[in-house]
């Protein structure tokens, strides 16, 4: 075989594998329906809502133990939005949960016969985001896990032969006049059967509204039907009980399915023979072709003709059933997205007009062709501006049938850091110090937020407590929220007011921000002159930059970001980067802080003076007050008020001899150091020491000439013990953890050296 040979023979398997969807006998379909009755058995809300989770997958949250927790997911929509498409659209945490809330809801009955508006402000991503969706609809759809059926009548003339020849006869002349029309000539029986059965012994007709096959059991032997057919699962059980599968007892086939099983059960005595022509195809969508998926721009104007059919077929029907009567061949556009999608891109123009088109057939689920009723089930999908809403104005019968769903402009910081690293590329991230290219997204969003927020004010009473790491608006704080992160600066107190209803009331915000301030194009652009401005080979971005940019270099912006956001801005970074450098010079000795607290565990349950063994460690323990209160100065700081370290001392007492001893080690055999009192204290002796790790360094002149001669010769001639420090700082803040390079690295630690943040921040 040539290479030209084997090829083709490849190809042609491939798209056979992909394309095939050759017809199966009725009974054959419900051998599948049997087997795998979860995808058979679906509509197209039922299918819209497996492709948004086939793709999305589970959200991850950040605090699954939070018995605060709303559901406010990580959802990943890289494989929906982003991969495989020409133009990615970036949803960010807000819109993701939006629309997953909004899928989840639709799937049901109660909210189908509705059209679903997407909502934006230019320069949101509307029609990237519904191109991008339809293309993934139409990819899950033709696949093998969203295949759906739809009907195919395949009338076999060897059957129909019993239909009396005199009865047929009769509407020959009336016959002979049509097919003259279309065919000159034809006009003897014997040339119209000769015409009608060239093909073979079967006349096939599509169903045109791609109704499911199931729906041609009549609607009164359902249940029965499905009750043997199915056995008693959790499937049958839902199926018999949800409102999700309503549709399968409620619904009717179309008309022409309707008309031809009334015409074939009035002549053929068993239905054996008629469900024997009823026959099952894969349910193939073809955007382009308006199969399945029609999408419409306002500048297309409306077809001259909506009401289509096909003289040779219809010939054919009358022919076969002996009646020109029996079944009528037509239909309209709307049955070729029956059980699709449908959808206007802007409500405008001509789109405005068949959006009010669809007011009937959303509500009753009907549209009428001639003095026939057609069954329309779609989604319904329409994008609008906010200043579109007008044309629906006053209808209020219509606006009931209307539900929004918001795509503003992005508020999640790192979705919008994801676009610039898509538009102008990963490699970005290398020129900035890590989170100045996150505070650069933060000033963006903050044009996008409103200024003052009820629901924040009602958490944070006093705003100007957290002076030090946010802005007075608590925009920076509400930023961290809609990423799902709750800062480790709030108080304690603060984090156990922030319960699931003021979470909610936080993120419900939402859905009136980002319609102001600048887009997503603007962003871009803003961007693009901040990173060319900037950008150098041998220094980083810094936030000393950032600040430049919008308050010197350009001027106009100061209007648009927040009064004091850049400074707040500043802060917050200050403090982030020195919690960074102290959590990378800390030598974290895990096993001789367990020890510290295993003893002091155990020895505050003795007398002052005593001497004992602690059981836990078998260290010899000398019990005095100059012991107890070194340690409790690591866990509860160098400057303490007397009285708080003995009530702290006694506390810890009466935890250990109450639960700790008696309940978990004693009772339930939990190790000692997995008991929630070490937990406590370990939490307490980790964080005290973490924030006194920069003291022994502030003011030590050679501590901060190495850093900047670190990765050179020079930095050779140091002490071991001060090259040792430099090294660990240094590479902990280059590991996967924070992201940094050796420059940026060495920067950020001449930066906290510099601005003496230690002491700006005490712990």
């Amino acid at each position: 075989m040539s290479n030209v040979e084997r090829a083709i023979l490849h190809l042609n398997r491939k798209i056979s594998e992909r394309e095939h969807s050759q017809t199966i006998p009725f009974d054959d379909f419900l051998k599948i329906l049997a087997e795998r009755p979860n995808s058979v058995v679906r509509n197209v809300f039922q299918t819209f809502y497996d492709m948004i989770h086939n793709y999305i997958g589970v959200g991850r949250d950040e605090y699954p133990d939070d018995p605060e927790s709303i559901n406010y997911v990580n959802y990943d929509c890289q494989n929906l939005f982003v991969n495989d498409t020409d133009r990615p659209f970036f949803a960010d945490r807000l819109f993701a949960n939006r629309l997953i809330n909004h899928v989840d809801a639709m799937k049901g009955s109660a909210r189908q016969n509705k059209i679903y508006i997407f909502e934006g402000p230019p320069g949101s991503g509307k029609s990237t985001f519904l191109n991008n969706l339809l293309l993934k609809f139409e990819e899950y759809a033709n696949s093998e896990a969203g295949t759906r059926y739809e009907a195919v009548w395949r009338l076999d003339r060897r059957i129909l032969a019993q239909i009396n020849e005199t009865h047929l006869a009769t509407f020959v002349d009336r016959l002979t006049n049509l097919i003259d029309e279309y065919e000159p000539g034809h006009t003897e029986l014997s040339d119209i059967k000769s015409s009608l059965y060239r093909n073979g012994d079967f006349v096939e007709i599509s169903c045109p509204s791609h109704d499911n096959p199931l729906l041609l059991i009549p609607k009164r032997d359902r249940r029965l039907f499905f009750d043997d057919l199915f056995k008693n699962d959790e499937f049958k059980w839902k199926l018999f009980t949800d409102k999700e599968y309503e549709w399968v007892f409620r619904e009717t086939p179309c008309t022409i399915c309707s008309s031809i099983f009334d015409a074939l059960i009035q002549r053929l005595p068993n239905s054996r023979d008629i469900y024997g022509m009823i026959h099952a195809r894969p349910y193939r969508f073809n955007r382009r072709l308006g199969e399945g998926i029609t999408v419409f721009n306002p500048g297309d104007k409306p077809m001259k003709q909506n009401v289509m059919t096909n003289e040779q077929l219809q010939r054919k029907i009358d022919i076969l059933l002996g009646d020109s009567n029996a079944v009528k061949y037509l239909y309209s556009s709307f049955a070729k997205t029956n059980n699709g999608i449908y959808a206007l891109m802007d409500v405008k123009s001509h789109n405005a007009e068949r959006l009010f088109e669809l007011h009937n057939i959303i509500s009753e689920g009907i549209h009428k062709v001639e003095d026939v009723e057609e069954n329309v089930k779609s989604l319904f999908i329409a994008l609008m501006n906010p200043e579109d809403e007008k044309t629906i104005e006053g209808f209020q019968s219509f606006t009931d049938r209307i539900e929004f769903i918001n795509i503003p402009y992005v508020m999640d910081l790192n979705t919008e850091v994801e676009i610039y690293r898509n538009i102008f590329g990963k490699h970005i991230d290398e020129s900035f110090i890590p989170r100045v290219l996150h505070n650069f997204a933060r000033t963006i969003i903050s044009t996008r937020m409103k200024t003052t927020s009820e629901a924040m004010l009602e958490w944070i009473e006093t705003p100007e407590k957290y002076g030090q790491y946010c802005d007075e608006n608590l925009q920076i704080l509400k930023m961290e929220i809609y990423t799902g992160h709750i800062p480790a600066w709030l108080s304690e107190e603060d984090r156990k007011r922030l319960t699931a209803k003021r979470r909610r009331q936080i993120i419900d915000e939402s859905e009136f921000e980002g319609v102001t301030g600048f887009s997503g194009r603007d962003s871009i652009t803003i961007f693009s002159d901040f990173y060319a401005a900037y950008a150098r080979k041998d220094k980083l971005i810094s936030m000393s930059s950032l600040k430049a940019f919008f308050t010197k270099l350009r001027t106009e912006f100061k209007e648009t970001v927040p009064e004091g956001f850049l400074d707040s801005l500043l802060k917050n970074y200050n403090y982030s980067v020195l919690q960074e450098v102290k959590e990378s010079l800390y030598y974290y000795n895990e096993e001789q802080i367990t020890r510290d607290l295993l003893n002091y565990m155990f020895a505050v349950n003795f007398e002052l003076g005593s001497v004992a063994v602690c059981r836990f460690t078998n260290e010899k323990l000398e019990i005095s007050e100059d012991y107890l209160r070194a340690v409790e100065r690591r866990l509860l700081g160098m400057v303490i008020d007397e009285n708080v370290r003995r009530t702290f001392r006694r506390e810890t007492q009466k935890e250990y001899a109450s639960r700790t001893l008696t309940q978990e080690i004693l009772a339930d055999g939990v190790h000692p150091a997995e008991t929630g009192l070490f937990q406590s204290l370990h939490e307490r002796y980790v964080y005290n020491l973490k924030g006194k790790v920069l003291e022994p360094f502030l003011d030590n002149v050679n501590f901060r000439r190495a850093i900047k001669d670190y990765d050179t010769e020079d930095f050779k001639t140091y002490d071991k013990r001060i090259r040792d420090d430099v090294s660990f700082l240094i590479n902990n803040l280059c590991a996967a953890r924070y992201h940094y390079t050796k420059q940026g690295a060495k920067e950020i630690c001449v930066y906290v050296i510099d601005n003496d943040l230690a002491r700006s921040f005490p712990s």
